[in-house]
């Protein structure tokens, strides 16, 4: 396989605001930190190839010794590897564990991922599946369109939602993202344009991008969806297809309104546009739950829907699924051969299990979530009152939190530094934008939430406080 290079451009644009007035941080250890927080959350790919360090300093505005010296400093921390005519690779440590503290620092605390642990309701249906197992063993454990009990419980639960579905409109998959990864494939080529909220999930920019495709952004408003803005780009664009989160959006926490959903309804239907609707946090809601689905009033077979136990139930079940019109369920199973042959037999098991007894648990799920925030909310006022709550989410997993200054990156990166992995706001837009942004979870418990935050607090303190920022805030 051909070894993918970073232009000098792509790169600076990744790196964004890297460099700050930091008397105590040289200029070298900074762009380490930056590049190596490319590396571990993902944005800069591993075994890529990174320009030379003449081109890159020329790129960056530094001296070629503060490049080498911040390479050879990622490259005995072993976040690089040189290789004969290929110069600097990203790679990995060796023996490195899925959350790594840097050298010399404590085990990291992950705040860059929005999920929860299992609850006692996993062990109880994984039981159950095991019980349940022995009356599928006489069959080949194949089946690419997904059990027909797991798909009906999922129609079912549409249904409910204002949203009638049959079980032929299912598909079960191996996580939503999975399920994108499919849509992508069916309905797009290289170079295609698919449309997509902006911010948005940082991997689904990572499915575009791995389908060959350009992710085209729309930004959100404060109000929510600029439904002009859609027509406008999609008028200009002709994009094959859009990817939405309508429900608790990831990563600010918004929620579509029944207006909006209907305009984009009649905006797919007018325009022939293929919308991909993300539902993955539509279980996770606090006070009353959203709207019927966007499908709802889809008359003109335009709408996809994506749905997961993920964020409902537990990341590790891996159990996604597609909601489309029974010919596009079809295609999609017809092109799932080169992928898999199908989801795991006891996860689907599991997940009827879990879905039969949501009402028993998900209740008690939301209550404490809405502690949690409400918790977390007061600690972030306390701590860090320049920090602005740019909605207070009514469903969801976490805070999209607006920094006076363009400081994302840094602060990330001096976060990782002390133990801490924070989601900085380009992580969640193309071309490194936000800048001003982070996606905080509050899936901790508040004790511990608040100690996160409280280490991380001399740290914001100064940066916020060593530069030309100090005491800006965003007038908005």
């Amino acid at each position: 396989m051909a070894q993918r290079r970073t232009g000098s451009s792509s790169l600076t644009k990744l790196l964004g605001n890297w460099q700050q007035d930091l008397p105590r941080t040289p200029v070298y250890r900074q762009l380490a930190d930056g590049l190596r927080l490319l590396i571990l959350d993902g944005r800069l790919p591993l075994d890529s190839r990174l320009p030379g360090e003449r081109e890159l300093a020329a790129a960056l505005g530094v001296s070629r010794t503060t490049v080498a010296t911040a390479l050879a400093q990622l490259r005995d921390e072993g976040y690089l590897a040189s290789r004969q005519g290929s110069g600097s690779v990203t790679m990995l440590p060796e023996g490195r564990q899925a959350v790594s503290p840097l050298p010399g620092q404590a085990a990291t605390l992950d705040l860059s991922t929005a999920a929860l642990t299992a609850g006692p309701e996993i062990h109880q249906a994984y039981a159950n599946a095991l019980m349940a197992l022995p009356e599928h063993l006489g069959s080949t454990g194949y089946n690419q369109q997904g059990l027909p009990e797991l798909r009906q419980v999922i129609a079912q639960r549409y249904a409910a939602r204002g949203l009638p579905t049959h079980a032929d409109q299912i598909m079960i998959v191996n996580g939503a993202l999975s399920g994108f990864g499919l849509i992508l494939r069916l309905l797009t080529g290289p170079g295609d344009r698919v449309l997509m909220d902006h911010p948005t999930y940082p991997m689904a920019l990572t499915a575009i991008k791995g389908a060959s495709c350009r992710a085209v952004p729309v930004s959100l408003t404060e109000q929510g969806w600029d439904t002009e803005g859609l027509a406008a780009t999609i008028a200009q664009t002709s994009p094959r297809l859009a990817y939405l989160i309508a429900d608790y959006h990831n990563p600010t926490g918004r929620c579509m309104d029944v207006a909006t959903r209907i305009a984009i309804a009649e905006m797919a239907a007018r325009t022939r546009t293929t919308v991909v609707v993300d539902e993955t946090m539509v279980d996770l809601w606090f006070d009353a739950p959203p709207p019927p689905p966007l499908a709802t009033f889809d008359h003109d077979d335009r709408i996809i829907t994506l749905g997961s136990g993920g964020k409902s139930f537990w990341g590790g079940l891996r159990i996604g699924w597609i909601r489309a019109s029974p010919r596009t369920i079809a295609s999609l199973i017809q092109i799932r051969d080169s992928l898999d042959l199908g989801s795991p037999v006891l996860e689907q098991l599991a997940a009827i299990h879990l879905f039969n007894e949501a009402d028993n648990f998900l209740p008690a799920r939301r209550a404490m979530l809405r502690q949690h925030r409400d918790a977390c909310a007061e600690a972030i006022k306390a701590l860090f009152p320049e920090w602005k709550i740019t909605v207070v989410p009514e469903g969801g997993l976490s805070w999209w939190i607006e920094l006076p200054a363009p400081l994302a990156t840094v602060f990330a990166a001096s976060a990782e530094s002390i133990g801490i992995r924070i989601g900085a706001g380009p992580r969640f837009g193309a071309e490194g934008a936000f800048e001003r942004y982070l996606r905080l979870p509050f899936t901790l418990e508040p004790t511990q939430m608040r100690t996160a935050l409280e280490r991380l607090k001399p740290v914001w303190d100064n940066l916020s406080h060593a530069g030309s920022y100090a005491g800006r805030a965003m007038v908005v």
